[in-house]
C-alpha cells in the first residue's frame, strides 16, 4: 500500500493536503509528489528557503493569485495558460507549494514514431522547436499525431503572448521563460506556462536565476560576471522576458534559434557562448551584417530545411510578424526598450492568422502558409502553387462622414472560412475577454458555382456599396474584383475592399 503524507496549509490551518511519499519527480530545485487522486502535486524545495523566498511564495499563492481570480478571464488564465500554485505547506523545515496537475493533453500519447520511450512524458516546448524531431529520416522523430501543423503554432504563441502580457500587466516578470517552462500541445493548440514560483517583482523580489541558455537576454549574459550589487549588472526583468518571448515565437514558427549562426568568437566554447549570445549577439538573418548568417553546409542533415534561412526566411511569417522580428532581433537586441511588447506580438499573430491560406498539397506537413502578397502565391514549405482565384479583403474604418481609411489589416479568403464580429466592428477586440456570443461567426465564405461568395448569417446592416444593394441575413453576395462591401452601418462598422489575385 502506498504511503501517503498529510501536510497543513500555512495560509489556512484548516486546509490540508495529502501526497504519495514515493518516487518524486526531481526538478531543478524541487521534488514533486502527486496527490493520491493526482488532482494536484506538492512540490518541496530541497533546501530550506530564507524569509525573502518564503515571502515571495506567499505573495504568489495569495496576492497575485487573487489578482488573477478577480480579474478578467480568470478561468482562461488559471485553467489554460498558467499552472499557478495555490497554497504553501511545510514539512521538516522544507517549504512546499501546491500546484494543480497538468492537463493530460500535455503528456505524449504516442511520442516517438518507433518506440514508447517518451510516451507519458511532459510535452515541453523543446520537442517542437528542434527540426530533427519532425524530419522523416530521423530515427527518433515524433509521431505525426503529435506534431500539429503550422497554424497550430500560431495559436500556441498567441497563448504564450497572452500569458506574458498578463504577468506584465500585474507588474511581474517570469524571469526564466524558455521551452522548458512552457508545455505545449499542437493538436489542441494549447500552451501552459509552468514554474511560476520564481516570479520577479521589481524592487521587491529579485530574480534567483539568470534564465535558461538560448533565452537569456544579451545584456544579462554580458554583465553576468559583475556582482549582484554592481549598478552595471543586468538581471532578468520584464524586458528580458520580452527577449525570451521573441525567441520562443521565432523558434516555434521556424524551428531554429535566431542568434545561433556561423560566427565563432572564441575557440573556448563557454566563452564563445557568452559572447555570441551576449555582447556580440547578432541575428542570423540580419540584412546588413551577414557575418552570423547560417552556412548550410555546416548543418546536420536533419536540420537542412528548417535550419537554413535561405530555404525558409522569417519573412515567410508575413509583414506584421516580420516587422516585430526585426524590432526584437535587430533594433531591440541590444536596446531592451525597443523590444516589442507582449500585446504587440499577440496582435501581430492574430492579424497574421487572417493571412493564412491552406496548402493544396494533401501531403504537405505544414498544411497552412501565410499569403506572400504576390500575384502567384505558393506554399513556401512544399512549393505547391495556389490553384484558382484568391480573394483578398482589405479592411477600412470610417475616419469621418466622407473618408474611409485602411486598417492595415487584411483577410484572406478560403473555402468555408468564417467571418467574425472582430472583423465587422472596431468595437469588438479579439482577445481573451471575448464572450461566447462574440466568438460566434456572423457569416462564411465559400466557392459556389465557380464564384467566390460570402453568405451573411447574422449581419443586419450589410450593404454592397458598389451596387448599392442591401445584403439581408440569409442571402449571399459575390466577391468580385474591386467590390466594396459595408459590413455594418453601426458606429465602428468596417468596409471591405475586394481584390482577386491569381486570376
Amino acid at each position: 500500500m502506498k504511503k501517503t503524507v498529510k501536510v497543513i496549509s500555512i495560509l489556512d490551518r484548516a486546509k490540508s493536503y495529502e501526497y504519495v511519499d514515493e518516487s518524486p519527480i526531481r526538478g531543478g530545485v524541487k521534488d514533486v509528489y502527486f496527490s493520491p487522486d493526482r488532482e494536484y502535486v506538492v512540490a518541496f524545495y530541497r533546501s530550506p528557503l530564507d524569509a525573502g523566498q518564503k515571502e515571495r511564495i506567499m505573495r504568489i499563492v495569495s496576492t497575485y493569485l487573487g489578482n488573477i481570480q478577480n480579474g478578467n478571464s480568470a478561468d482562461y488564465f488559471l485553467n489554460e495558460i498558467f499552472r499557478w500554485p495555490y497554497d504553501i505547506v511545510e514539512r521538516d523545515k522544507l517549504t512546499g507549494i501546491v500546484v494543480p496537475v497538468y492537463h493530460k493533453k500535455f503528456f505524449f500519447a504516442k511520442g516517438y514514431i518507433g518506440s514508447d520511450n517518451i510516451q507519458g512524458q511532459d510535452k515541453v516546448g523543446k520537442w517542437f522547436t528542434a527540426p530533427m524531431f519532425r524530419n522523416q529520416q530521423y530515427p527518433l522523430r515524433l509521431d505525426h499525431s503529435e506534431l500539429g501543423d503550422w497554424l497550430s503554432y500560431f495559436q500556441i504563441t498567441i497563448n504564450i503572448s497572452r500569458g506574458v502580457k498578463k504577468l506584465h500587466q500585474m507588474g511581474l516578470a517570469h524571469s526564466d521563460l524558455s521551452y522548458n517552462n512552457i508545455l505545449v500541445d499542437p493538436i489542441t493548440k494549447s500552451a501552459c506556462i509552468i514554474d511560476i514560483d520564481g516570479l520577479v517583482v521589481p524592487k521587491l523580489f529579485p530574480p534567483e536565476v539568470i534564465g535558461t541558455a538560448d533565452f537569456i537576454a544579451p545584456e544579462v549574459l554580458k554583465t553576468k560576471h559583475l556582482s549582484m550589487q554592481d549598478s552595471g549588472r543586468h538581471l532578468p526583468n520584464q524586458k528580458t522576458d520580452l527577449h525570451a518571448l521573441a525567441v520562443l515565437i521565432y523558434m516555434y514558427l521556424f524551428r531554429r534559434h535566431p542568434l545561433r549562426g556561423s560566427k565563432i568568437w572564441d575557440l573556448d566554447s563557454e566563452k564563445d557562448e557568452i559572447i555570441s549570445m551576449g555582447e556580440k549577439a547578432l541575428f542570423v538573418e540580419h540584412s546588413k551584417d551577414p557575418s552570423n548568417h547560417v552556412k548550410a553546409d555546416h548543418l546536420r542533415k536533419w536540420d537542412a530545411f528548417w535550419g537554413d534561412p535561405q530555404k525558409i526566411s522569417y519573412t515567410a511569417a508575413g509583414p506584421y510578424l516580420s516587422e516585430l522580428f526585426r524590432k526584437a532581433f535587430i533594433d531591440g537586441l541590444h536596446d531592451p526598450i525597443r523590444r516589442p511588447m507582449a500585446n504587440e506580438w499577440e496582435t501581430a499573430l492574430l492579424k497574421t492568422a487572417d493571412l493564412i491560406q491552406p496548402c493544396h498539397n494533401p501531403d504537405c506537413a505544414e498544411k497552412w502558409y501565410v499569403f506572400d502578397n504576390s500575384s502567384n502565391p505558393k506554399c513556401p514549405f512544399c512549393g505547391t502553387p495556389h490553384k484558382g482565384t484568391l480573394p483578398v479583403l482589405d479592411l477600412y474604418f470610417k475616419f469621418d462622414d466622407e473618408v474611409w481609411k485602411p486598417e492595415n489589416h487584411r483577410l484572406m479568403v478560403y473555402n468555408n472560412q468564417y467571418l467574425f464580429k472582430w472583423h465587422v466592428s472596431r468595437k469588438v477586440i479579439r482577445n481573451e475577454n471575448l464572450t461566447m456570443q462574440d466568438k460566434m461567426p456572423v457569416g462564411y465564405f465559400t466557392f459556389h458555382n465557380g464564384k467566390w461568395v460570402f453568405v451573411n448569417q447574422s449581419l443586419t446592416s450589410m450593404k454592397d456599396v458598389t451596387e448599392q444593394k442591401e445584403i439581408p441575413t440569409g442571402s449571399m453576395v459575390e466577391l468580385t474584383d474591386g467590390k466594396k462591401i459595408l459590413l455594418s452601418a453601426e458606429e465602428g462598422g468596417r468596409l471591405i475592399f475586394v481584390t482577386l489575385v491569381n486570376q
